[in-house]
């Protein structure tokens, strides 16, 4: 009498092989989709070209809707990298890769090279209960410098020339990773004193002959702190302020004098 078994004339274990490279394919070329929410369609480095319907490879734009009330971002959303703030300088080479030489008087604000910047959100960043996350001790007042430790407060920033660019008026914590990010420095250069910030990773304390404390700051030259970009609001900063701030650090580690740009020997 028969059953009706199917194992009898089928290879169960050959079709669930089958199967599982059926699925795995198809997997793959979903993860391979996704992954190309970010940075695509692609530009053409040489020519320009910008196929923004790539519909095969590129997936269906999304709507991913941001915490604490910041709307909606739509990825991909089809936007040239240098729609908006074209490169300030010329191509080295006709090669795909080709380095760029700054054209305009100072590259330290043109986001090229070392000074790049992302257009990150002109919002600040937020803790799990929606409060900014790096703010001046003023406003953290649940945060102290530790016994033994030294208080940056009132002492001199010096520049790589050793021209003292300013002093120390406040520190700036992050409140959810409970570290110092930033020092507020009021500028002695300038038209006029202003209000500037200092990321904590682009300097060193030092004594000087004296015998007090400075921090020295190798990126930049002491006149080159009055151009330092500013924050919109007097104790939180945005993304977008962040990266600009890191960048024009960043770029002093190459365009704030002449000879860092030439060959080490």
């Amino acid at each position: 009498m028969e059953t009706g078994a199917i194992t009898s004339y089928i290879d169960v274990a050959q079709v669930t092989l089958y199967a599982f490279w059926v699925f795995f394919a198809l997997l793959l070329f979903y993860i391979r989709q996704e992954d190309r929410r970010e940075g695509y369609p692609l530009e053409g480095d040489q020519s320009g070209f910008f196929n923004r319907d790539d519909w095969f490879f590129v997936p269906p734009a999304k709507t991913f809707l941001l915490p604490h009330g910041h709307g909606a971002v739509l990825a991909p959303n089809a936007r040239r990298d240098n729609a908006d703030r074209p490169v300030k300088g010329a191509r080295l080479g006709n090669f795909s890769g080709a380095p760029y030489l700054p054209t305009s008087e100072n590259p330290m604000l043109d986001s090229i090279g070392p000074g790049s910047w992302a257009e990150r959100s002109d919002t600040p960043d937020l803790t799990h209960h929606g409060d900014a996350k790096i703010v001046p001790l003023r406003v953290a007042s649940d945060f102290h410098i530790a016994e033994g430790e030294i208080n940056p407060v009132g002492l001199r920033v010096v520049g790589c020339d050793l021209v003292v660019a300013g002093t120390i008026s406040d520190i700036w914590v992050d409140r959810s990773e409970q570290m110092l990010r930033y020092l507020e420095v009021v500028t002695e250069v300038g038209e006029a004193p202003r209000t500037i910030l200092v990321p904590i990773n682009f300097g060193v304390f030092r004594k000087v002959r004296d015998g007090s404390r400075v921090f020295y700051v190798h990126a930049l030259r002491g006149e080159q702190f009055a151009l330092v970009p500013g924050t919109r609001e007097p104790e939180s900063i945005t993304l977008l302020e962040e990266d600009k701030i890191m960048a024009y650090y960043g770029s002093g580690l190459l365009y704030a004098e002449p000879h860092r740009q030439e060959p080490l020997a």
